[in-house]
């Protein structure tokens, strides 16, 4: 499903000095519904490189395929096309809008998809977003999915709260729902855990695990998190910009 090969990703240096390397020559391969956890320490490159592979970044060099499609060749337009309906992503902030309840936060990713739809009804044009209003495969609304992964998360009795009112492992929780509410088929998280107590780092590590599980979408972490990286399929470590297999 997703394919790296020979990701470079250089970043200018002020003064001519010569560009500062960060990836160097990156290949990897995931398969639908795997699991990987890339470890490695602060500063190799870990979270450049998901940026990438979420799009967020350009690589210097290389391609990034997508279910086949080259990423790198994309516009931004295409380019937020791919992360509304193909990614999902987790960060250590949970960036929830603060004025909005749980309810609200975890729709915001299915409000552009209205709103093209509305485009496509006044120009008479029923394109292709029309479409991705439900799952092809379930029917199932954007609503009754977040009803029912708030329910499958544990937050069922929260729908009305604004994040404010949340502990930390909720408001993780709230966005893990946000992330999947468009069905992506690749979930990325960049340290999920990392601003959590140990208990609650612990569950969410393995809500992530069944949820990839239920969901059958590949999950990809970048952690410190050594307890977190051994729950999952596969773990590689990012060093000096290149990825191999972790064999510790």
């Amino acid at each position: 499903m997703l394919q790296l090969t020979g990701v470079t990703k250089r970043h200018d240096s002020l003064g001519g000095a010569n560009p500062l390397p960060v990836l160097n020559g990156v290949s990897l391969t995931v398969a639908r519904g795997e699991t990987l956890a890339i470890v490695g320490p602060s500063g190799s490159g870990k979270s450049t490189l998901l940026q990438i592979i979420g799009t967020l970044d350009r690589p210097t060099n290389g391609e990034v395929l997508l279910d086949g499609k080259n990423l790198v060749t994309l516009d931004d337009l295409q380019l937020a096309a791919v992360r509304n309906r193909q990614i999902g992503f987790v960060f250590q902030s949970h960036y929830l809008l603060p004025q909005c309840n749980v309810w609200e936060n975890v729709l915001v990713p299915t409000l552009a998809r209205s709103r093209r739809r509305e485009e496509a009804d006044e120009s008479g044009n029923q394109s292709e977003s029309v479409r991705l209003l439900t799952s092809a495969a379930t029917n199932e609304s954007a609503e009754a999915r977040a009803t029912r992964l708030l329910k499958r998360v544990g937050l069922s009795e929260r729908l009305h709260h604004r994040p404010g009112q949340l502990s930390g492992g909720e408001r993780q929780r709230v966005a893990v729902v946000r992330a999947l509410i468009n069905q992506p088929q690749l979930l990325l998280a960049d340290e999920p855990t990392g601003s959590l107590d140990h208990a609650s780092a612990t569950a969410l590590g393995q809500l992530l695990v069944e949820l990839n599980r239920e969901e059958g979408v590949a999950l990809i972490i970048v952690t410190h998190a050594m307890e977190l990286a051994r729950r999952l399929g596969r773990v590689m470590r990012l060093e000096e910009g290149r990825l191999a297999e972790d064999g510790r």
